[in-house]
């Protein structure tokens, strides 16, 4: 036994399987975009409704639009969520959190003081960028081999037929008669 080798706890093997099932999972959908978006809907929602108390003094951020913060807030988190759960709506939800953004200025505290209207920009912005990655064993596919005929001119393909009036589709000079 090497004594200069890190000594091993009991619990390294679950942490580390933990760890990788979490990295899988994260790293197969925008989670940074995810979680910026969700952070940033925290402070949009809260910050209407907060009490801030220095000794016998009480500061009341509430607005009229405490609603429509709310509303904003909720929104957000919930895009958020759906961007984890959802990759396939990743253009949708990163344009309604950057408009969403862009309302929760007028309407509620700019934007949770800037800091949710930067969170929230940041996660729309970041669920545009994501792109989903390729395995990497997988190569690019290749072009469809094609056989050159007379003078360059490509040849038929795999799925064409040679003839035109080898199939009902091409029959009758390309016209199909119903009935």
């Amino acid at each position: 036994m090497n004594p200069q080798a890190p000594v091993r706890a009991a619990d390294d093997a679950w942490l580390t399987a933990v760890y990788h099932r979490f990295h899988a999972w994260s790293g197969g959908r925008p989670f940074w975009a995810g979680l910026f978006t969700l952070i940033g809907g925290v402070p949009i929602a809260y910050f209407p409704y907060a009490d801030l108390r220095l000794g016998n003094v009480t500061i009341a951020m509430a607005t009229t639009a405490g609603s429509g913060s709310l509303i904003i807030g909720v929104l957000l988190i919930t895009l958020g969520l759906a961007l984890w759960f959802q990759q396939g709506i990743r253009v949708f939800a990163g344009v309604a959190s950057i408009l969403l953004a862009l309302v929760s200025l007028p309407v509620s505290n700019l934007g949770g003081f800037f800091l949710g209207f930067l969170f929230a920009l940041i996660g729309g912005a970041l669920a545009l960028a994501w792109v989903p990655g390729k395995p990497d064993g997988a190569e690019p596919a290749k072009a469809e081999q094609s056989t050159e005929g007379p003078l360059g001119v490509p040849g038929p393909r795999d799925t064409e037929t040679a003839y035109a009036t080898d199939t009902t589709a091409h029959a009758d000079g390309g016209r199909n008669s119903a009935g």
